[in-house]
């Protein structure tokens, strides 16, 4: 007899839904997802409740929006076959395991927490002064915790949000006295650094992104307008093409054509224009399957209602298992003795 077969462990991860997935999406998350479904039990997650966190003024956006997502997930590689791929709302137990952890949960744990103090500062539009928004790291912690989830693939950056969750686990096995949640570990991921097409950081709050599923004529038109090598003024002039955000694209999307970029840019032996038209071509062409997927997915949409409903069946079978041990840890829901 073979040697048994030792169970995979879990990952959960997510993203809000706040429009159509870019560039930076996909090299910083999507592409690790892919891989990691081929060596782990892998959950999914359209953060609806998150997105409604800060847009709960405007929430008509929300629903179109995890529509995308769902689209864009699965043309890029999640495979609802290998990964339960669902939206948060449709399990309404992560709802009541925040409850439940929000009661263990210090205020000034969420009051320390720099990503709140920052996106006070940075969204200036939206007024996110709310109970929910403050208290968004126990609904991330529930998000991770209901599945048991061993790892939570995140970069260095986000390493403080998953430590919180970690403090949440232990404060609260250490209160009920068992060890009924799991504390996940970091999966360190390491993703390629990819800029917007002004240098700054791709966000959509930018304007400055990519899409996933844009048409040829947009990528044409986005990476036409790309900033490239500040120092370079005129076209015989030498590049730098270690500080030109549209070399650094090469590098990632095309890196057999690296070298002979590098060189064209370095040595004027064509402009900035030649080679974001270039860029455009090879980033077309690139994200071709992925277009066709998207094109295939929406003209059939029942298979879209489908693989939510598929995996938000499987999502709820885990989450209501633990949600029942909490409830049972904590005095809720049992009376009698059954």
């Amino acid at each position: 007899m073979g040697e048994p077969t030792q169970p995979r462990q879990r990952i959960l991860s997510g993203m809000r839904p706040t429009g159509r997935l870019h560039l930076g999406n996909l090299v910083g998350a999507l592409w690790n997802w892919r891989m990691l479904q081929d060596t782990y039990d892998c959950f999914f997650m359209i953060a609806d409740y998150h997105a409604l966190m800060s847009d709960y003024e405007k929430p008509a956006g929300i629903a179109p929006s995890a529509r995308e997502v769902l689209i864009d997930f699965i043309s890029c590689g999640l495979d609802p076959e290998r990964s339960v791929i669902f939206r948060q709302s449709d399990v309404p137990e992560h709802a009541e395991l925040h409850l439940i952890l929000s009661c263990y949960t210090p205020i000034s744990w969420l009051e320390r927490n720099p990503t709140y103090k920052e996106q006070l500062q940075q969204l200036t539009a939206k007024d996110i002064r709310n109970y929910a928004f403050l208290g968004y790291p126990v609904l991330q912690a529930s998000d991770i915790v209901i599945y048991k989830a061993n790892l939570v693939p995140v970069g260095e950056d986000q390493l403080p949000h998953l430590e919180l969750t970690r403090e949440v686990v232990r404060r609260f096995n250490a209160l009920v006295g068992r060890e009924v949640l799991v504390e996940p570990q970091a999966k360190l991921t390491a993703s390629p650094r990819l800029l917007g097409t002004d240098r700054r950081k791709m966000s959509k709050s930018y304007g400055n992104q990519i899409d996933v599923a844009d048409d040829p004529d947009t990528i044409r038109k986005k990476v036409m307008s790309m900033i490239t090598d500040p120092l370079r003024i005129r076209r015989g002039d030498p590049g730098h093409p270690e500080d030109c955000n549209v070399c650094q694209y090469f590098k990632i999307f095309c890196p057999a054509d690296q070298e002979t970029v590098t060189d064209k840019c370095r040595h004027a032996k064509w402009g900035c224009t030649d080679c974001k038209k270039y860029l455009a071509e090879i980033l077309i062409a690139f994200l071709a399957e992925p277009r066709d997927k998207r094109a295939e997915l929406e003209a059939h949409p029942e298979r879209l209602k489908e693989i939510l409903a598929d995996g938000a069946g499987k999502a709820q079978a885990v989450a209501r298992a633990t949600l029942e041990e909490v409830k049972g840890l904590t005095g809720l829901g049992q009376m009698f003795n059954d």
